[in-house]
């Protein structure tokens, strides 16, 4: 008989990313070591200890492979910076999220709890709820549609809106018992501080191009009927499912049926689904239904915005940030969880000089003490 826990996991190929650390060029004089600071992306960045397959990421969605090194010591692996911050994905249908309430010591997780029992111990949890050290962690597993390989990715955030909202979309797409074909993206969104500023970070989302009542009745999963559209390399912008023609009664589709789906297309995406599936299906147009379609894909090619880089942080956050550092009695971890406590579930990625100024008023006032050593 099989074990059924080993029989029941997938080996996990990467992680999928929505931030990254960055050197602010300056030495702690209290540790020695470069003073690190969190950066928000508004692209996915992809990370795997295998370079064949971050090359398949990259001639899918974009970026270049580089080498990487975890800042928390982790063995060597590799990286890519996408063009995407939408990615076509296949939602497990068991156990999608897990979360958890955690503490790091560097890479090692000393406490894990789920609000009321700590695993690690099995004791009581040991944090004070209204002043909690651990972290709230949501993970996501997904498979990547067109990428090779059999094995989840991991999307891990320790946000406030990833933790309420992600795991009920996700604990409902697998509940239809297949794989559902659905979108990974990234969501902008915009908090009003009690000073009257606009705090802006990115929240990742599951989104799917089917009806609820579509996906309990199997479409869209494994077990059902296949969304159609939303194929290959249809990552970049807001696209929805490539447009779909009636196919003719008794027969394959012509070089005008794809066409006039062509016509209907709004992205260059769903163009470039339709233009592939022309070509599998070996049609041969007419010079002037050739003509047509080409022009269509240079309008819609030519309509596309320009990918815009992420914001670099600013001299003066990356100074406040400093202070910080140099100011906190902790480790970096516990640095993180207060500032989310303290700036209501801001993360320090997200926070402009303001929301730092004000943490770090804060700290030096003591007013952070009894999280510190709760």
């Amino acid at each position: 008989m099989p074990i059924i826990e080993l029989q029941r996991r997938m080996r996990q190929l990467g992680e999928i990313r929505i931030g990254r650390v960055i050197d602010t060029g300056k030495i702690s004089q209290k540790t020695g070591k470069p003073i690190l600071r969190p950066e928000k992306l508004n692209r996915f960045r992809l990370t795997s200890a295998s370079k064949p397959l971050l090359e398949e990421v990259a001639a899918l969605y974009g970026g270049t492979v580089q080498a990487w090194t975890p800042a928390n010591g982790g063995p060597a692996e590799w990286e890519v910076f996408t063009d995407a911050d939408r990615l076509p994905v296949l939602v497990p249908p068991r156990e999608p999220v897990t979360q958890w309430y955690e503490q790091y010591k560097g890479s090692k997780c000393v406490r894990r709890c789920d609000g009321v029992t700590e695993q690690k111990s099995d004791q009581a949890c040991l944090c004070d709820p209204d002043k909690r050290v651990c972290q709230i962690t949501t993970r996501l597993n997904v498979m990547l549609r067109d990428v090779p390989g059999l094995g989840v990715w991991l999307l891990t955030s320790h946000g406030f809106y990833a933790a309420v909202e992600l795991p009920e979309v996700a604990q409902f797409l697998a509940s239809t018992r297949g794989y559902v074909d659905a979108w990974l993206a990234m969501e902008e969104k915009q908090v009003v501080r009690e000073t009257g500023e606009v705090a802006r970070f990115m929240v990742p989302k599951l989104d799917v191009a089917v009806t609820p009542a579509q996906l309990l009745a199997g479409e869209g999963t494994s077990t059902g009927s296949a969304i159609a559209a939303a194929d290959r390399r249809a990552v970049e912008g807001n696209e929805q499912a490539a447009i779909e023609a009636p196919r003719p009664a008794g027969g394959e589709p012509t070089a005008e049926d794809f066409l006039v789906r062509a016509r209907a297309a709004t992205t260059f995406a769903q163009f470039k689904v339709i233009w592939d599936e022309a070509g599998a299906a070996g049609i041969s147009p007419t010079p002037a239904e050739s003509e047509e379609m080409t022009a269509i894909g240079k309008r819609l090619k030519a309509a596309e915005p320009t990918p815009q880089p992420s914001p670099a942080p600013s001299a003066d956050a990356d100074a406040v940030w400093q202070q910080i550092v140099a100011a906190w009695p902790g480790t970096t971890s516990e640095l993180n969880v207060a500032f989310a406590q303290t700036m209501g579930g801001l993360a320090p990625e997200s926070a402009t000089s303001a929301d730092l100024s004000t943490f770090l008023a804060k700290l030096r006032a003591g007013e952070l003490t009894e999280s510190v050593s709760a």
